[in-house]
Formats: C-alpha cells, structure tokens, sequence
C-alpha cells in the first residue's frame, strides 16, 4: 500500500516523498488508519517494522494548520537514544509542516535543562521524553499538558523492565483524561496488558511479526571457550571488509573498552559508545557512524533498541544476551524494513542455554557454524546438533561430538561422565 492510500495530507505526503518513501510496511498500513479515526491502540511490533512512523505520520498529519502553542503530544521513551531517533523522524516527516519537537533527556549540561524549559514555554507541538527527566520538569512546574491530545508510549516492555512503571503512572496522573494513547512494544507479557488494561480506552490491539528476528537476517552461531572470542571475532571480520557498517553487542560497560582494544591491535578502526561516555560523546559517535565514517561500533544493550541506521551489514553478539527477547532487539539491527543483512553470534558453553532459549523464542534453530581449527582446542555442540563446515568462512574439518548425551562431549571440572548429562 502506498502512503497515499492512508489518507495523510498533502504537506505530510510531500514530506514522506522527499525523505525516499512510497511504500507503507504492514505496520504502517494497519495502524495508521486506527490512529486517524481517533481510537486507543496497543500495538506489537519487533524492531525493523516502522514501527516509528506509524504513529509520528498519523499524529502529524494532525498537526496540519495547528495554530496554537500548546503541547499536543508527549511520547514516553525508555532510552535518550531513542528519543534522539524519534524527535529526527519527527524533524524530517514534519518538514512541510512546521511542527516544533523536543527530545527531553537527562545526562547533559545545564544548557540543555534551559532549552528544554525554553521549548516549554515558546512551544513545542511534540515532545518525546525519558520518564526520569519529564518527572523532574514537571516537579519543577516548568510544563503544561492542559491540551494535550496525545500520549504514546513506545518500547512499554522495555520501560517496564528499566522499573519505570511508577514513573509513568505519575506522568499519567498530570494528563488529561480525554486523550487518544498509543501503547508499543515489542513483546507482549502479562505486565504490558495489566498496564494497558489500566491506561488505555477500549483499545484496538495489532500485533505483527512478535519476537522474530526479520527475514533478511541470515543468523549463524559458533561454539568456542571465553578466551578464543576476540580471536575469532578478528576472523570473522576479516571475511567482510566488503562491509561498511557492523554492530558489535557485549553484555557490559567494561567489555567494550576490551573489544575496541582488542580490534585496534588487529588493524581494525573500532569505535566503543556506552554511557560512559558524555552524552555529546555518545552523539558525536553516532553522528560518525550514520555517516559511515565509524565503520565498526562497539556497543552495550543500550543501543540495541534506541538507534535507527540504515543499511548495518553485521550485527556480532560477542556475548549471547541472557534475555531472549534482547537477541531479537539487537538481530534487529540489521535487516531492516526489507533490506538484508548477517547477525552472527559468539557462544560459550555457559551461554548455549541461553541458545537454546532464544531459538525457543523464535521457533527455529540458529545454524551452528565451525569456528577455525587455528583457535586451538575448540568445545563441542551435541553429537545430535548438526554444525556446518560449508559456507562458514574458515578452512578446517568440522569436529564432532563425542558419543553419548553430555552436553558437551566434554567432561565439566569436578564432574564424572557416568550418569551426568
């Protein structure tokens, strides 16, 4: 379906047009008309779907020809980095229509708290927010939602998750009670619905695609010891130099500085971004690799939901995330909106459960590939789990497991094989 089949209006048309839209995704076809007509709405989408301009489009399209300043929508974020992603959607569908937006977001300087209150009071048609930042603007009685019309919350799981469930309440309590609310997450566990159920107004309900990874997303895992990682990572990246832009997730702060290093010592220009960088640090990173002038990030879970880069070629789990539902969000990287990309994923054998759980998850199996013979003694998966020589990249023979049903065809330090599993 085209964009001009939904009905938008021919300032907002003209804007999606010179951004290179024409296509609506499913996302977009199905929710922006329900979001037109006025209704409450729950929606379920993984990352990668459009999700984003499915409600900035509909809600701008009725800002057209709005003449006051008044705040019309608020949209509650988990991350400043998706608040960063959603306000340049905003700036760019909103070109024709001169709609004023502000990222509100803590962690910077004293200057960005003025230009916040500033965007306040001159006025700002939409605002998109972290809950700790909005409780404290609104504490300080520096904000008036007297008008609001709108409320969306975008990533509600993740929100949920991060414990600001009492900070959301509290935001709610100082809206209007007549308002349209827009709830989207990617997954949809018992706690979401209980929310739902207490903030939204006879909602309709879509849910696409829940907890798969895109089908562009070419998905491959090895099996090696925690100390063969950075090794096989440098490997693996030596097979893409066609590639301009990978993703590189670890499970903590301390790791990527390790990564990076690692990497610059084997010739690759590696960036790291986590929080403990400046937030015009983080920027500047992000800046540099939209532009392509990062070509390898280096990143923490902080970024596997709060970015939107076009065309990543790579995404590399160097550690398998223990959330199943993360695995997705981080796959989602890549692939994106139709296009095509690779998610490899580095396994330990502590990690391959959290393996099995993902691809629990999203019902089907990650194909297991044969890490290089180079890397020394290498840890086996199941004699009953296939693993490919074939198309892996590296030379070598495939290893087999070991007879009989251990779980690793190896024994574990203090255990005996007889009666183990």
């Amino acid at each position: 379906m085209t964009f001009h089949e939904l009905n938008l209006k021919e300032q907002l048309l003209e804007a999606i047009s010179y951004m290179g839209f024409e296509n609506a995704t499913p996302v977009q076809e199905q929710v922006i008309p329900i979001i037109l007509e006025g209704r409450d709405l729950i929606a379920c989408a993984q990352t990668g779907t459009g999700k984003t301009g499915a409600f900035v489009l509909p809600v701008l399209n009725k800002l057209v020809g709005k003449k006051d300043t008044h705040i019309d929508t608020l949209v509650i974020v988990p991350t400043r980095e998706l608040a960063l992603q959603i306000e340049q959607q905003v700036q760019g569908f909103s070109y024709f229509i001169h709609a004023e937006s502000k990222a509100v977001y803590g962690g910077g300087a004293g200057a960005d708290w003025d230009s916040e209150v500033a965007a306040f009071k001159n006025g700002a048609d939409v605002i998109i927010a972290t809950p700790g930042r909005l409780i404290s603007h609104i504490k300080m009685g520096n904000i008036d939602f007297g008008r609001l019309k709108h409320l969306i919350l975008d990533e509600a799981d993740r929100m949920l998750d991060m414990g600001f469930i009492d900070d959301i309440m509290a935001i709610i309590s100082h809206l209007p009670k007549q308002r349209q609310t827009l709830m989207f997450s990617a997954t949809m566990p018992g706690e979401i619905r209980t929310l739902a159920k207490r903030i939204l107004n006879d909602p309709a309900e879509i849910s696409l695609a829940m907890s798969k990874p895109a089908e562009g997303v070419d998905q491959k895992a090895y099996l090696v010891h925690e100390g063969q990682k950075e090794e096989l990572l440098s490997r693996i990246l030596k097979g893409k130099a066609e590639y301009d832009s990978i993703i590189i997730f670890t499970s903590t702060k301390s790791k990527v500085s390790d990564i990076v290093r690692a990497l610059r010592k084997a010739g690759y220009a590696a960036h790291g971004i986590s929080s403990n960088l400046e937030q015009d640090e983080r920027e500047e990173v992000m800046r540099k690799f939209r532009a392509k002038r990062i070509r390898i990030l280096v990143a923490t879970d902080v970024l596997s939901r709060g970015i939107d880069v076009k065309e990543i070629n790579m995404v590399v789990n160097f550690d398998v995330p223990h959330d199943a539902e993360d695995y997705v969000h981080r796959v989602g990287r890549t692939a994106r909106v139709n296009a095509i990309g690779e998610a490899v994923t580095i396994v330990t054998p502590r990690e391959v459960r959290h393996i099995r759980q993902i691809e629990k998850l999203i019902g089907s199996e990650i194909p297991k590939l044969q890490p290089p013979e180079e890397l020394g003694e290498l840890p086996q998966w199941t004699s009953g789990e296939h693993v490919r020589k074939k198309g892996s990249g590296f030379k070598g023979k495939p290893r087999q497991g070991d007879k009989g049903r251990r779980n690793w065809g190896q024994k574990r330090r203090g255990e005996g094989e007889k009666g183990r599993r």
